[in-house]
């Protein structure tokens, strides 16, 4: 038997390279997506270095939002109010003020894994600096920073280098003097961090001489911190101490909800990049399967024929299984090296999404490699099992007929699995409607439903493909006719070879089915969300132009300069240019509502947009009767209104950047396109309360041309002036990040797939050689064999196209339906699947082109020599 392996394997090299790039194409998809995720987890999660590592007290002026560690404090403090207390050995003074920074070339630096970047102050007292200087020096004079590694490595910059700080009112270049680290990390947990002399924060945050939004305290010696924090509690809190209210906390309990945070956002970023790899694992997992049992099974008849001279069941399953643990552990061998450049290509999809994970180093731990190799060596055992099991009930008899039809009773089982992985699919569909239920309307019910479906949907592609075999004979006689009116004798034996063996046809067509599938919904997904955006955002818009920023953030469309306003209504020809503004702000009254008695009620946050109220007609037409808002007065969407129980009239209390506000709800509104006014609308004076470093989104222009508001603002880097449908484009592109990874996964998945196919396709081909041979040899032409080839292709996209078409309809249709989302229509466009038919076609025709050749020029000899 080992001499009879060795002679398989050489004889078929050919068949057996074929199925070995399957299966390392497929482990190194597999490979690829769980090192991403892994890397994508361990940048989110892994940057646990803290600012407050040496530091013992968090004296915070004001309140502190208990729900968002890395929110700034409310108030401000004296630093002379804490120095010099009983127990406290060192103080510094602390601000953080929102930044976004820019590399080479002015492209935004994009902290990692959708962190923030701030400005803090350089403490220079070593009992309480975290900063470990790697190279350079510390910050001294105004306009110099030290930034954490993170900020070089992503902005391919230097020590010594210029460094362009886009701040809340201004923009400054800054030199950079040093790099350094926190806990050997080159990023804390909130971020990227650029370190200025304390001067120069200070000014920045807007703060007065000697006061600070926070102080650092060490605890003198022998002194425990949560008793330092208790006295300076009350010390600080008496009437005695001075004004104002302020939050004392120790720095540990900031650390640990920092590191808990940061736990949660890995946890996130796992599981939405684990949904994406699953589509890419299921993929490569059916091209294995599917490409190593066509392998097994064109070997059939040498099967056997070792069967008739005396080879044992348990001899040939031992054979196949042992070709498939070599076709196993070589294939997953170089699919785990295949992984690596796979990871880095979705990490720089990833980048241009706004979500960095390049501080995160590659993965060599046991689950990045030894997970995919095993998987590829289970897969194929799996599918030599079957296979195995198939092959050695074949009687010798049966398997030396030169071609055999499968029998009536053979359909039972194969009806039966299907039904079996139909029932797994409606393990997935069946609690979509149970969420629907429970979770109220938004992205998170959306989310969840859809990722129920998804899954479902490819259970139930792998039940049609246990299926595709019961098709091809009708689809098979239906071309087989056409190709007799066509081409008379080659249709004839086309239609005979097609219906003879269904379950190769099948095999071919089930790879197609997956690519078509999940072209045909990404395509109705993705056609469907872009014409909601561009005939609501267009609806919403009535400005003629708006100014922007080219650059991306990790939070999105990079902040602009508030004074852009102003130079844009100067421009001749305007008639009206509102600065809109966002910021977030937390619901305090009435407080939110607990999901169920024994679970705690999620904060409801609300993204607050501000605008010009006189110029507020000219540039946007929203829903609703909303009326013109005076200071201190809110206008909130009505499904906002809808999910909080909140009504016209009421006073409610919100959190922001300057603590809490008192406002009126002055009336519900309606945004449909969510691109500029989602949730909450303010004036600019009301603005001003919550957060007067709200960062700018765009500049909203009504009149003027296009020309005079670029010179206007032509000298500001990194901004453009863009008509009405470009701005939509660009404002939807900010809501749909991290479409560039799905797009990634699926295109590996389909390119995979259809690499599945054309295998399948080739390595039919050469399972007919006899058969063809013989053909040439009673009088068919080197153009029939051609036909006949062509002909089972097109048996091949019919049945694939309609199964994947059907599939992608459904798919769509019941994310629809689960959502009630108007972005999520099953209406394509007439030319859509007509075009995935035809692209079908082309790969189908153009993978058969070969091995159509080749059949035509299989000499008879050769042919009677065949197994």
């Amino acid at each position: 038997m080992w001499l009879i392996a060795r002679r398989s394997f050489t004889e078929g090299w050919a068949r057996l390279l074929a199925t070995l790039l399957a299966a390392m194409f497929s482990i190194g998809l597999i490979a690829g997506s769980l090192q991403f995720a892994l890397r994508a987890q361990d940048a989110a999660s892994g940057s646990d270095a803290s600012e407050y590592a040496r530091t013992d007290v968090l004296v915070q002026g004001g309140s502190a939002d208990p729900d968002d560690v890395n929110a700034a404090p409310d108030g401000r403090i004296a630093l002379d109010r804490v120095a010099g207390r009983p127990g406290v050995a060192a103080v510094a003074g602390d601000a953080m003020v929102a930044v976004t920074a820019s590399g080479r070339g002015g492209k935004p630096i994009l902290a990692p894994a959708g962190a923030a970047t701030r400005l803090r102050p350089w403490t220079s007292d070593a009992r309480l600096s975290p900063y470990h200087l790697e190279s350079g020096r510390a910050p001294a004079a105004d306009g110099e920073v030290a930034v954490t590694r993170h900020v070089l490595r992503a902005g391919k910059l230097r020590v010594g280098d210029s460094l362009t700080v886009l701040l809340p009112r201004q923009t400054r270049t800054m030199k950079i003097v040093g790099m350094v680290t926190v806990q050997g990390r080159g990023a804390v947990a909130s971020g990227d961090l650029l370190l200025a002399p304390p001067d120069t924060v200070r000014r920045a945050a807007g703060l007065p001489a000697g006061t600070w939004q926070a102080v650092w305290v060490k605890a003198a010696p022998g002194v425990r911190p949560a008793a330092l924090r208790d006295d300076l509690a009350r010390s600080l809190s008496a009437p005695a101490a001075g004004s104002g209210a302020v939050t004392v906390r120790t720095a540990k309990s900031v650390r640990d909800a920092q590191s808990a945070e940061v736990q949660a956002t890995g946890t996130a970023v796992g599981g939405a990049i684990g949904l994406l790899a699953s589509v890419a694992v299921f993929v490569g997992l059916f091209v294995v399967a599917n490409t190593f049992g066509t392998l097994v099974r064109q070997r059939t008849r040498r099967l056997a024929l070792l069967s008739a001279i005396g080879a044992t069941p348990r001899q040939l399953k031992r054979l196949i299984r042992f070709e498939a643990l070599a076709v196993g552990a070589v294939g997953s061998a170089g699919g785990v090296l295949l992984g690596y450049p796979v990871s880095g290509f979705l990490t720089r999809l990833f980048a241009q999404d706004g979500f960095d994970i390049s501080a995160a180093d590659a993965q060599f731990g046991w689950i990045a490699l030894a997970a995919p190799a095993a998987t590829g060596i289970l897969v194929t055992q799996l599918a030599a099992w079957r296979s195995a099991r198939r092959a050695a009930r074949i009687a010798p008899m049966q398997a030396l007929r030169t071609a055999s039809a499968e029998t009536a009773g053979r359909r039972w089982p194969r009806l039966l699995g299907a039904l079996a992985v139909f029932a797994c699919a409606w393990m997935f569909f069946g609690p979509v409607f149970a969420v629907r239920a429970e979770e109220p309307p938004g992205p998170d019910r959306t989310i969840g439903c859809c990722a129920l479906i998804l899954m479902g949907s490819m259970t139930t592609v792998a039940a049609l493909a246990v299926l595709a075999p019961f098709f091809v004979g009708p689809l098979g006689g239906l071309v087989g006719r056409l190709g007799m009116a066509v081409s008379g004798e080659a249709g004839r034996l086309a239609r005979a070879t097609i219906t003879r063996s269904p379950r190769r046809v099948s095999a071919a067509a089930s790879s197609l089915m997956l690519g078509v599938a999940l072209v045909g919904a990404t395509a109705l997904v993705v056609l469907s969300v872009d014409h909601r955006f561009d005939t609501t955002g267009r609806q919403v818009m009535r400005a003629d132009h708006a100014i922007a920023a080219t650059g991306r953030t990790s939070e999105g469309a990079a902040p602009l300069p508030r004074d852009l306003a102003g130079r844009a209504a100067a421009v001749p020809g305007v008639t009206a240019a509102a600065a809109l503004t966002a910021t977030d702000a937390k619901l305090v009254d009435p407080p939110p509502e607990p999901p169920s008695e024994d679970e705690a009620p999620e904060p409801v946050y609300l993204t607050v947009s501000g605008i010009d109220q006189a110029a507020l007609p000219s540039v946007l037409r929203l829903g609703g009767h909303l009326p013109r808002l005076a200071p201190g007065e809110i206008g909130l969407a009505s499904s906002v209104m809808k999910a909080n129980k909140l009504r016209t009239g009421q006073r409610i209390v919100v959190r922001a950047a300057r603590g809490r506000v008192p406002l009126t709800v002055a009336g519900a509104y309606h945004d449909p396109s969510h691109l500029f006014a989602d949730q909450a609308l303010v004036a600019p004076a009301t603005m001003d309360r919550l957060d007067p470093d709200a960062s700018t989104q765009a500049i909203l222009v009504r009149g003027g041309s296009e020309a005079d508001l670029a010179r206007a603002v032509g000298t500001v880097p990194g901004v453009k002036v863009l008509d009405e449908p470009g701005y939509v484009k660009t404002a939807s592109s900010a809501l749909t990040r991290g479409m560039r990874v799905a797009y990634g996964f699926i295109g590996m998945a389909l390119v995979l797939a259809l690499f599945g196919m054309a295998t399948t396709v080739s390595m039919s081909v050469s399972e007919r050689t006899r058969e063809f041979g013989l053909l040439g040899a009673v009088g068919a032409t080197a153009a029939q064999l051609r036909a006949v080839v062509r002909w089972e292709a097109a048996t091949v996209v019919l049945l694939g196209v309609l199964l994947g078409v059907g599939t992608a309809l459904g798919t769509v249709t019941l994310m629809h339906v689960a959502t009630g989302s108007s972005f999520l229509r099953p209406d394509p466009p007439w030319w859509l699947f007509p075009l995935v038919a035809i692209g079908a076609a082309a790969v189908a025709l153009a993978t058969s082109a070969l091995p159509s050749r080749r059949a035509a020029a299989i000499p008879v000899l050769e042919a009677a020599k065949a197994e």
